[in-house]
């Protein structure tokens, strides 16, 4: 499970000023974020795609407190939407409700994300909604399925940790969504989520093999060779072939990994972040796994 002081610590604004000042931890940074801007992550998502990975790109910044910021980050990734044909054809864009408004006004976000869903359509994209926090997870998912009758392509994520999670893909009745399973990085409160390590995995692992049963095109975000393992598994029992599902990495992490699938046939997808504001995110990948933190803190000191 992650690490929940490091998950407090990715709100400390105060930390949060003094991490993106130094110019120190700019290597870690670059590990795990693609650049600050669009141009960057095209570099990226290019490179990627010579590989035969396919990308998702994340605008990073989902702390907005005015309608002006989510404005500015419907615009953002319109700006991304509609020269993802000519860039990088196949790359989907992952959005934050939070970014687009979903705790200001969530008729606005609504309004937000049917613009960025129109013009997916318009320019051949696809739209990958996160799912956040729970504080926040209820309105997604009312979102999310007053949209997906006109945007079916359309897909979300879900995480396993939440112990809503299983009646809430049994609530998909008229028609199946296409979902990201995740386990879940961040902190909740045990009456809302497991918060035993291997209870998740279990609970992925169920989820996964419900998911290949039920539901159309399920991608599956893991870095865990053992539901790697039993979503390849699953999968050869039900006779599905390596194409109808994909994996789903975070940029630079697993990177051989995510070659080795490809070779073996599979659909592997980069959730590809980009952005100035990468803070937040970068505390939740060392809540994933605290070893990477030594090498953080060290770039802070100067060490």
């Amino acid at each position: 499970m992650p690490n929940r002081l490091l998950l407090h610590v990715a709100e400390n604004k105060k930390l949060e000023a003094i991490a993106t000042r130094n110019r120190l931890t700019r290597p870690i940074v670059d590990r795990y974020v693609a650049g600050r801007g669009l141009d960057e992550a095209w570099t990226a998502t290019k490179a990627l795609n010579r590989a035969g990975i396919d990308v998702s790109l994340d605008l990073l910044g989902e702390s907005v407190h005015h309608l002006a910021q989510s404005k500015a980050a419907t615009q953002e990734y319109l700006g991304a939407i509609e020269n993802i044909r000519n860039q990088a054809p196949g790359s989907t864009v992952s959005v934050k409700l939070s970014q687009l408004g979903i705790m200001i006004d969530p008729q606005e976000c609504a309004n937000n994300l049917k613009a960025l869903l129109t013009a997916a359509t318009t320019h051949g994209a696809t739209v990958e909604v996160d799912m956040e926090h729970s504080s926040v997870g209820r309105e997604t998912l009312a979102i999310y399925k007053s949209i997906l009758p006109d945007h079916p392509n359309s897909r979300l994520a879900i995480q396993a940790n939440m112990r809503q999670t299983p009646e809430d893909l049994l609530s998909f009745t008229d028609i199946k969504p296409r979902i990201r399973l995740v386990k879940g990085a961040f902190d909740e409160s045990s009456s809302d989520a497991l918060c035993d390590a291997d209870e998740v995995t279990e609970q992925y692992k169920y989820l996964s093999r419900w998911a290949l049963q039920h539901l159309p095109d399920p991608a599956f975000g893991t870095h865990d060779d053992t539901c790697i393992g039993v979503v390849k598994e699953t999968a050869a029992e039900l006779g599905l072939d390596k194409r109808d599902f994909e994996f789903q990495m975070l940029y630079g992490v697993r990177r051989k990994l995510q070659d080795e699938l490809v070779r073996d046939g599979y659909r592997v997808r980069v959730y590809l972040p980009y952005g100035t504001q990468w803070y937040p995110y970068l505390m939740r990948r060392m809540a994933e796994k605290p070893a990477n933190l030594l090498l953080f803190l060290r770039s802070l000191i100067g060490g």
